[in-house]
């Protein structure tokens, strides 16, 4: 199960940065995540309910998190910290959408509630289940992100 659902994350991830920011993400090897420490500077979180209750968050480095407010507002970024906030917390939201798309696909269907988003060097996600977190690392031309997921 995890598998498939890491590449729904992956498919969705790679769909929704491509065609919203114009970033080519290029997935890495999924782990299990063993903290709560953010792989970045800025996250996006999103909880799950339905057929399985848990959260997904995307966690941006700075650099990445600029590019790609800076290609999807187009250069004309007037509040950094607002923008930023905004533009990872939608990302977020249509990651989270695209994939729970490609899972009802095979009976899955979850719900979302709206993103919250973090930001600051170090921040800790807390995920809201007792079961492993899986982490898929992206790279882009721009930097780094990262995906994590933890159903139960």
């Amino acid at each position: 199960m995890s598998i498939d659902v890491a590449k729904s994350f992956i498919k969705a991830t790679t769909e929704v940065l491509s065609t919203m920011a114009m970033i080519t993400p290029v997935a890495g090897k999924p782990y299990v995540k063993n903290n709560s420490t953010a792989n970045g500077d800025v996250t996006g979180v999103i909880g799950l309910i339905g057929d399985k209750t848990g959260t997904i968050s995307v966690t941006f480095t700075q650099k990445c998190a600029l590019a790609m407010v800076k290609n999807m507002l187009g250069d004309d970024i007037y509040d950094v910290v607002g923008d930023t906030k905004d533009a990872v917390g939608e990302i977020t939201n249509m990651i989270s959408g695209k994939t729970r798309q490609l899972l009802a696909q095979n009976g899955l269907n979850i719900q979302a509630a709206i993103p919250s988003v973090i930001m600051g060097k170090n921040h800790s996600v807390h995920h809201i289940t007792s079961e492993p977190i899986m982490a898929i690392p992206f790279s882009t031309d721009y930097g780094e992100f990262t995906v994590e997921f933890c159903f139960q």
